[in-house]
């Protein structure tokens, strides 16, 4: 009865966090991280992940993403329970299921716009099929900029092309951490239309994590985080009152500081 459930749960989520917890360090200085997280990101959904300084929200995008293996519990990326992968098999998961943008952008310099967003398929062994290449690059409007290197480039339209990575290979999920952290209000705005775009006509689904409430705006809903628990939601956000729970957990998480 438990597997059945565990296979509906998986089958209706492309990310499924199920009492994961990320421990750092040992005895007295043991850092509860993440601290017993379960939680479904449906497909089809954008999620915006937001907490304090030190609510652990990196901790859990690089759990839920792969990149860092939780000291107990599961995760599943679009029905693959993550556990039951060695490192060669998790890469290539990463590389066939999952997107990822980077406020840092993570772009190669010496390489140009299509060779930057062809690398991670390259890098599988798949060859770009050139059409949906071409096809992407004018949705995020770089068409006429594939043979540019990002140095070239404005850090919006750098952004622009981290999607483009992000999107070509379809992905069942897109994390994006402070996606918009280097933009003016502006770019960041076209960037985060271009974030919801993938949800509403593929049914690919967006996890975000970032520190701004006008972003987190954008998202279907948005989740919080405080000392690694979850710490409520917001469905159909506004920027007002994403502003108002972040300011009500910052003062909680303070408290808290103090009686420490």
């Amino acid at each position: 009865m438990r597997r059945a459930q565990e296979a509906a749960a998986t089958s209706e989520h492309s990310v499924l966090l199920q009492d994961v917890r990320r421990v750092y360090g040992r005895g007295g200085n043991a850092v509860h991280a993440l601290n017993g997280i379960s939680i479904g990101f449906a497909r089809g959904t954008f999620t915006a992940v937001m907490g304090p300084s030190g609510s652990g929200k990196s901790t859990f995008l690089h759990c839920a993403a792969g990149l860092d293996r939780p000291t107990s519990g599961s995760v599943f990326i679009d029905g693959q329970p993550l556990a039951d992968l060695n490192e060669r098999k998790l890469t290539e998961l990463r590389r066939d299921r999952i997107g990822f943008v980077f406020q840092s952008f993570n772009l190669l310099p010496a390489l140009t716009v299509w060779q930057n967003v062809c690398l991670p398929m390259e890098l599988d062994g798949r060859r770009p099929n050139r059409a949906a290449v071409r096809q992407v690059l004018d949705r995020v409007g770089l068409g006429d900029r594939y043979k540019h290197r990002p140095g070239e480039l404005s850090g919006g339209q750098q952004q622009r092309v981290a999607i483009a990575r992000a999107l070509v290979a379809r992905p069942a999920v897109i994390f994006a951490d402070e996606p918009t952290g280097a933009l003016d209000t502006q770019t960041a705005a076209d960037v985060l239309q271009l974030l919801r775009e993938p949800v509403r006509t593929q049914g690919q689904t967006v996890v975000m994590v970032t520190h701004d409430p006008v972003a987190a705006s954008y998202a279907d809903q948005v989740v919080f985080l405080a000392d690694g628990v979850l710490a409520g939601s917001l469905i159909a956000p506004t920027a007002e009152a994403v502003a108002d729970r972040m300011t009500h957990l910052g003062a909680r998480s303070n408290l808290q500081v103090v009686a420490r």
